[in-house]
């Protein structure tokens, strides 16, 4: 397809210049080019497919960036980046340096609010829609959020908020799990349009306003008529909880139907009082393979070929991701374990949870986008004997730090967590790095916190945080577990237990996780220089093996690193500090991690190469610590 609109669209003013033909021509173009694009360079497909006629109806209707239009998540949002000024630089988006995958608030005006995590969009544009009202400003607010992110229990908070306050904000409900039903037929569209439309509205006050003078019967007439609007409303809209919670509900329609939405967003736009406008889509639309299959497509990885084709599974031989790791050994304890059961947020097949799930399906709990209904959830699932494995990425579980803390935690129940994307998280940047878990784990009373360096190591953690009656943390990064055996077996490790990889004399590495290999690399490089390093595998970061530190102090070791895949500050190497200084020793110690500051989207590799946190960096590092060869570190 030949281009014409796209290119030109620089603003939303370009977009209203577009007369309907050439906006319905301008819908195929984006759907067009990001299939084509994203395919070629990997990234979100099927969430922007299904919004493709919403974004291009809002942004004609909405006058933004003066107008707030709130994108819940943002991976849906690539149509929104395309209308707003970002067409050239959009063959670069979730590439190293490039575009975010995600709305981010120092890219482009239009964006509004920056999300990577569900169920924020209504809470952020009420906030927004209040500002309005404390600063007397003009305005219109408009939150997108998917049926999925509804399960969070934050739009539902929103929402009970929004009907309490009672001021301008329109939340467009974008449903694509369910099928376009009868609902979404000519009479829908023409209840839609009369119970949107001014005229009717004011017939409708007009009406209430004289039952108010009637001598006789007043109260009956005006609870007939009450009953009257909400059976009928009953009977066609399946909203009737938003219109009790104190918006006006709209819909459902058909999310592809340009020309209806533009009508019905038209209309409702300046009502006076919150609206919910309910859409139907589906994920993948235009692209059959991804509306097949919208999970499989939900991201595609890069095929190097702008011809809209999908790079096909290839079956691989090396060694499984820790993602694979956890369903496999997930399996492995329920087939041993009948109190286990494995509870997830929305994040079957992101956990690796899916042969779990096949197998043991009265045994598996997705609860949706609930991280805090997750903990909770085990947490009373553990009273009763139970023995949850609560399966969340270490960046969504943040947002249960309370109820770690409250419901599992201060009580001393045994639920075991386990984090996968600790560390970094790739492509989808710093909403997605799991960058805080070493620090806000370390701080919480009676938790056990551990990382395992490869495949085999995980399983001998997680039946050790069987065999163990407390709380405990698994953290694991999006990457390859370097060695496991399928037909393995479990030992049990002794809580807060070290293991030495290679015997040194010149400075101690205390590595964290997968980073073992990398400091046992470079040692092994460093040897033939004439450079003798101990590399300790620090498997358990809570609590620490102070047993082998006392032994650092005691050897006189002059030189210590600690190495993580978190941040520094109230990390690992902290924990690492703190003891040695306060136990009186007297070397150097150096603590290499995250910095302290958000970083950002690029591969796993581009992202360690640029924090001297691969091989090579760690090496530059040593070097500069043992004051090697006057090592200049850029900063």
């Amino acid at each position: 397809m030949q281009l014409k609109y796209l290119p030109q669209i620089k603003s939303p003013e370009d977009l209203k210049k577009l007369d309907n033909d050439d906006l319905h021509k301008l819908c195929d173009e984006l759907r067009f080019y990001t299939v084509n694009t994203i395919t070629e360079i990997g990234g979100h497909l099927a969430p922007t497919l299904g919004v493709i006629e919403l974004t291009t109806a809002l942004h004609y209707i909405y006058n933004a960036p003066d107008d707030k239009i709130v994108w819940d998540v943002g991976h849906q949002a690539y149509a929104h980046k395309l209308l707003t000024g970002r067409f050239e630089e959009f063959p670069s988006i979730r590439q190293f340096g490039g575009l975010s995958g995600f709305l981010k608030r120092s890219e482009s005006d239009y964006d509004v609010f920056g999300a990577g995590h569900a169920s924020t969009a209504i809470s952020a544009a009420l906030g927004m829609s209040e500002a309005r009202f404390q600063k007397n400003e003009d305005y219109r607010v408009a939150a997108v959020i998917g049926d999925g992110a509804m399960t969070g229990g934050l739009a539902f908070e929103a929402i009970n908020n929004a009907g309490h306050l009672g001021r301008q904000i329109t939340v467009i409900l974008n449903d694509n799990e369910m099928s376009i039903s009868p609902n979404v037929g000519a009479l829908s569209k023409y209840f839609t349009r009369l119970i949107s439309n001014p005229t009717y509205n004011a017939l409708k006050k007009e009406a209430w306003e004289i039952t108010k003078k009637l001598p006789l019967a007043r109260n009956t007439i005006q609870s007939f008529l009450s009953r009257l609007d909400k059976s009928i409303k009953n009977i066609i809209v399946p909203g009737m909880l938003f219109e009790e919670m104190g918006f006006r509900y709209f819909g459902p329609i058909d999310g592809h139907d340009l020309d209806e939405l533009l009508k019905t967003l038209d209309t409702i736009k300046d009502i006076e009082r919150p609206v919910l406008l309910h859409v139907v889509t589906k994920k993948g639309k235009g692209m059959p393979v991804a509306e097949e299959d919208p999970i499989k497509y939900h991201g595609v990885k890069a095929n190097g070929k702008s011809n809209g084709s999908v790079k096909k599974n290839i079956k691989k031989v090396e060694t499984p991701s820790f993602q694979d790791v956890f369903g496999y050994l997930s399996c492995e304890v329920a087939e041993n374990r009948k109190d286990v059961v494995c509870i997830t947020a929305a994040m079957r097949e992101g956990t690796g949870l899916v042969p779990f799930e096949k197998k043991f399906k009265d045994r598996y709990y997705d609860v949706g986008i609930a991280e805090g209904h997750a903990v909770t959830f085990s947490a009373g699932l553990a009273t009763q004997g139970i023995r949850p494995i609560v399966a969340i990425y270490s960046t969504f579980l943040q947002r249960a730090f309370d109820h770690i803390v409250h419901d599992v935690c201060v009580q001393n129940l045994p639920v075991i967590f386990c984090m996968d994307r600790a560390g970094i998280a790739g492509e989808d940047g710093p909403t997605h790095h799991g960058a805080l878990d070493i620090s806000y784990f370390r701080c919480i009373q009676g938790i056990v916190l551990a990382a395992p360096k490869n495949g085999n190591e995980f399983r001998n953690l997680l039946y050790t945080a069987l065999s163990y009656n407390r709380p405990f943390g698994i953290r694991y990064p999006k990457f390859s577990s370097v060695e496991f055996d399928e037909e393995g077996q479990a030992n049990l490790l002794p809580i807060g237990t070290w293991e030495v990889d290679k015997k040194g004399k010149d400075i101690t590495i205390l590595a964290v996780g997968p980073m073992v290999y990398s400091a046992k690399a470079v040692a092994d490089e460093l040897d033939i220089e004439g450079v003798s390093c101990e590399v300790v595998n620090c498997r358990f970061i809570k609590p620490m093996d102070t047993a082998y530190l006392e032994s650092v102090i005691n050897r006189k070791i002059s030189k210590v690193m600690t190495i993580e895949e978190g941040v520094i500050n109230g990390g690992f190497g902290d924990g690492v500090s703190s003891f040695l200084l306060e136990n009186g020793y007297k070397g150097e110690i150096k603590r290499l991690g995250l910095p302290d500051s958000y970083v950002e989207h690029g591969s796993r590799a581009q992202i360690l190469d640029k924090l001297l946190l691969n091989d090579k960096g760690i090496k530059i590092r040593i070097k500069q610590l043992l004051n090697i060869d006057n090592v200049l570190v850029d900063k």
